[in-house]
């Protein structure tokens, strides 16, 4: 992955900004033969966003201080490095196994259970794997565009990976009484959506919020199935069925 072709793809994301306002298609996209019931499903979405979810986020950025955020966002990143492990080893990806369970050990110990991460200190590399990537690297594709209610954009096959990345997070297979594991599911929804925050002003500017969202999310997806070994033909949008 090289800086010019980070540029290449904000570049891109930028045409797809643009080109969003020409308007919304009145035929399935080729990919997405489900348009119409995930169109549905994007507007539920979008709209329990903007009626809870966005402004908690928003609340949470302007009220709570940020070592607490800093400290919250560590520990849910630190749970859910126990799914990166597993899809290092799956891929075969033998060094960033080793890496990335360096980084789990020190930060469960220095880290005082994830709340800091001296590992980013010291310099050690974060990877984001998950079962879907796994997938997309054993050669299945990522077939039909969906989207999940809560969820969000997914494909069929970033779906079952969803499923099986719940049995390797801690943030799922932890033992917690009912109301610490909707808590912890609530912080996570929180300090996923408060790092979205950013984004808003590009998307409220595209006149086809779907399109924009789900464009941006399958070229995001394919950059990390190929851990960014892409050039910007390959990130093509007419047809994410094949790889």
């Amino acid at each position: 992955m090289t800086v010019g072709f980070e540029l290449r793809l904000a570049g891109t994301v930028l045409t797809l900004l643009l080109t969003g306002c020409a308007a919304a298609p009145t035929q399935p996209t080729p990919g997405d033969p489900w348009e119409r019931v995930n169109r549905a499903v994007f507007r539920f979405n979008d709209t329990g966003d903007r009626a809870v979810v966005k402004p908690v986020a928003q609340a949470w950025e302007r009220h709570v201080p940020r070592f607490v955020r800093t400290g919250v966002g560590n520990l849910l990143d630190h749970l859910g490095l126990t799914t990166t492990i597993v899809n290092d080893l799956l891929q075969l990806k033998l060094g960033a196994t080793v890496t990335d369970l360096g980084r789990f050990l020190v930060n469960s110990t220095v880290g005082l259970g994830g709340l800091l991460d001296p590992a980013s200190s010291a310099g050690v590399p974060k990877n984001d794997e998950d079962f879907g990537q796994t997938l997309g690297r054993w050669g299945i594709g990522p077939g039909p565009y969906l989207v999940l209610p809560f969820l969000g954009p997914s494909t069929l096959r970033d779906g079952i990976g969803r499923a099986g990345d719940t049995q390797t997070d801690l943030r799922v297979q932890l033992d917690l009484e009912l109301e610490e594991r909707l808590a912890l599911a609530g912080l996570t929804v929180v300090d996923q959506r408060a790092a979205l925050l950013p984004a808003d002003a590009a998307l409220d500017a595209a006149f086809d919020r779907y399109a924009f969202v789900r464009d941006a999310w399958l070229q995001r997806r394919e950059f990390l199935v190929r851990d960014g070994d892409v050039e910007p033909e390959d990130l093509s949008l007419d047809d994410p069925g094949e790889d």
